[in-house]
């Protein structure tokens, strides 16, 4: 049996998945063959490394695509802001409240890509001599979204004009009394719609159901950012540049890299380039906020879309979880170094915070959902939970499960704060919708993989029902045996640096693009221990003496920790992402074990 062949023999892991070549369609047995075949011809008509040319070819890149995935750019991906629907609307009706110094105001959301979004806004604004007014809503007292109170207060406090960015699609009530009140309304928003748009002067979202844009996989951040690009054309025919310079817009797309990241959207088309170039500015440091994240966060190598999504994110959306809603923003907004220091260093202790609070959520959401988790959609409601985690622990709920998760937090009042987070082929955001529309949520909404919604506890039964029957409607139309798709197979000596150099011309990785998975058929389990509170490390071993050194987290208290614990002199085929590990100065790899197999 051949390597490969030895890791699609997997059809139930310790993890309960079968194991697929990447792009392979269910029972299709030539799949693999035809991917090799594939990419050879890549690497040969392209000149690349045999192992990339296959990797190219499992997402899906043919030829004629390879060099633009390669080296993508902004220049062949970056579409015109105005085909946009009501971004001419929007970019006039700024121009003309800077042109007439009117004030500006800005209600973002607490989370990374509503902090992004809002500093983007607010650094623009800032460089071209205007002083926009911030609001971010406080989670527990006010809520996601905008509120009437809010808004009528920016409109008191003197704002003309005030843009919503990463919500306010469905904020029908609030924008109507904001816009009654004479505050003119701009929603900037990638959230799904519902048929009926809310009042206001512009409504711009690649997501409306009218919408016709190719970029509806954009985060709120890079709909922002098309908004500024719009504008700042809008100002440079108005002549506002005549007398002041006209600001580097490319300068702030590391901001629209880590809110695109760590937003979960298709690192695809646009949103790969703007990532892609994105880390490219992070890497000059030149943002004070997001330096001072990333010395909390003790990043000192060039940071990849991991770092993004696993250590800066958290660390801002720590604000808007268990702190101040408002932290994330000023962080990424300041030019004060001192100020910047102190922001992190406070966003850095409530992310420690949050992880103790996340553990206790998530321990008692997992007591209520296992004992069902064959059903197709995971539901966990709790008294007292803190809001601020809930999604974090459904994303955990869906990870362990492979199912729809959704988690609500009840206060005393009976009201619920829900949070979900879904699988490809069940688009949670629309079915979210669909029962605010049938009167079962005060409120609601999402996107495919992402939902939000408020409830009223004697309502929870007939919600669960629900998304359950419309989940179930899925379920049986997919495959219920979850799947881990793989890139290739390797020994333990084919692991090594060059290789990992090699593969990071696919990057950056995310979803759509997902980070290459590769396959250790019969590796001898060496040195297994517990380290932390629950990671399993250990080495791997083969018949040439080579070793590569492997952790598997959060994986103690599960089969596949277990039997990495008790392998001893018995193989297992071990799937999982590598990873250089850097140590004083010294750069070796190391493999992050996502499921492993008897080997037969």
């Amino acid at each position: 049996m051949t390597a490969r062949a030895a890791f699609l023999d997997v059809e139930r892991s310790l993890t309960g998945r079968r194991w697929t070549t990447r792009g392979q369609v269910a029972g299709d047995t030539s799949a693999p063959l035809e991917a090799e075949r594939a990419g050879f011809a890549l690497s040969q008509r392209l000149g690349l490394p045999e192992i990339l040319g296959q990797v190219l070819a499992a997402r899906g890149v043919g030829l004629d695509d390879a060099e633009g995935f390669l080296n993508p750019t902004l220049r062949a991906s970056l579409t015109d802001p105005y085909e946009l629907k009501d971004m001419a609307k929007a970019a006039d009706r700024l121009a003309a409240a800077i042109l007439r110094g009117e004030k500006i105001a800005i209600f973002g959301d607490y989370d990374v890509d509503g902090a992004t979004s809002t500093a983007l806004l607010h650094r623009f604004l800032t460089a071209i001599g205007g002083k926009p007014r911030v609001y971010i809503p406080d989670r527990m007292a006010e809520g996601y979204g905008p509120n009437a109170p809010a808004l009528l207060a920016l409109k008191r406090e003197g704002a003309a004009v005030c843009i919503t960015v990463d919500c306010g699609i469905t904020a029908f009530a609030p924008l109507e009394a904001a816009t009654e009140a004479g505050l003119d309304m701009i929603v900037v928003d990638h959230h799904v719609a519902e048929p009926s748009l809310p009042r206001a002067v512009a409504v711009v979202n690649p997501n409306r159901l009218d919408e016709d844009s190719p970029h509806r996989q954009l985060a709120a951040v890079g709909v922002a950012f098309l908004l500024v690009v719009a504008l700042n054309r809008k100002l440079r025919e108005e002549g506002w540049y005549r007398t002041r310079p006209e600001p580097d817009l490319l300068q702030w797309l590391d901001l629209v890299a880590l809110g695109t990241v760590c937003d979960v959207v298709p690192l695809t088309g646009l949103n790969r380039a703007l990532v892609a170039q994105g880390l490219k500015v992070l890497g000059w440091r030149n943002n004070t906020g997001l330096r001072a994240l990333c010395d909390v966060a003790k990043i000192d190598e060039p940071a990849g879309t991991y770092h993004l999504g696993f250590l800066l994110g958290p660390r801002v959306n720590a604000g808007g979880r268990v702190g101040r809603a408002d932290l994330g923003t000023r962080l990424l907004s300041t030019e004060d170094a001192a100020e910047a220091a102190a922001l992190a260093a406070e966003l850095d202790r409530f992310n420690t915070e949050r992880k103790l609070i996340e553990q206790q959520v998530q321990d008692e959401a997992l007591a209520q959902v296992e004992h069902h988790a064959d059903g197709p959609l995971l539901v966990a409601a709790g008294e007292g939970w803190h809001p601020g985690v809930i999604g974090i622990v459904a994303g955990r709920l869906k990870e362990r499960f492979h199912r729809p998760a959704l988690v609500i937090a009840f206060d005393d009042k009976g009201i619920g704060k829900g949070s979900g987070r879904s699988i490809s082929g069940f688009a949670l955001g629309p079915a979210v919708i669909a029962a605010h529309q049938a009167g079962l949520l005060v409120n609601g909404g999402g996107h495919a993989m992402a939902a939000g919604f408020t409830l009223e506890r004697d309502k929870l039964s007939a919600f669960r029902d629900f998304l359950t029957e419309r989940a179930a409607a899925w379920l049986e139309g997919g495959e219920a045996t979850p799947v881990l798709s793989i890139d290739g197979a390797l020994r333990p000596g084919g692991a090594t640096v060059e290789l990992l150099e090699t593969l990071g011309r696919v990057g950056p990785f995310g979803v759509g693009n997902p980070e290459p998975r590769f396959a250790f058929p019969a590796a001898r389990i060496l040195g297994a221990d517990v380290v932390g509170e629950n990671h399993v490390r250990c080495q791997l071993g083969d018949a040439d003496g080579r070793r590569l050194k492997a952790i598997a987290f959060r994986a103690l208290d599960s089969g596949l920790g277990e039997a990495l614990l008790k392998a001893g002199s018995m193989p297992l085929h071990v799937a999982g992402h590598l990873r250089i590990d850097r140590w004083q100065g010294n750069e070796k790899v190391q493999l992050l074990i996502d499921d492993a197999a008897k080997a037969r």
